[in-house]
């Protein structure tokens, strides 16, 4: 078992779920962070700055060993376009209790 934790934008949150969920994938636990990033040019008022903080969305799946290799393949097709930066992933192992079913 393990746990996938993808950090993605949130303009691209959709385009992820609708991703997984044609994989057969339905749990997945979301939540709101801000990272620090290199940032994007932003008009407010006619004047041009720069955003270091931007607004992402991680997304958190618990799967079965078989199955990692296949979402971490959709995830980042879906969710990495141009830059790298759009998308972190990362896998941890995840120690199996009753109250979670696996997914895949």
């Amino acid at each position: 078992m393990k746990q996938i934790e993808a950090v993605v934008d949130q303009f691209r949150l959709q385009e992820v779920r609708s991703a997984l969920e044609d994989m057969g994938i339905e749990d997945i636990m979301e939540s709101t962070i801000r990272c620090r990033q290199k940032g994007r040019a932003m008009m407010f008022r006619g004047a041009t700055f720069m955003a270091t903080i931007v607004e992402k969305v991680r997304i958190e799946i618990v799967a079965t060993d078989d199955a990692v290799a296949g979402i971490i393949e959709t995830i980042s097709a879906v969710a990495r376009p141009g830059r790298k930066e759009e998308c972190r992933i990362a896998i941890y192992p995840y120690l199996e209790t009753t109250l979670f079913q696996p997914v895949g």
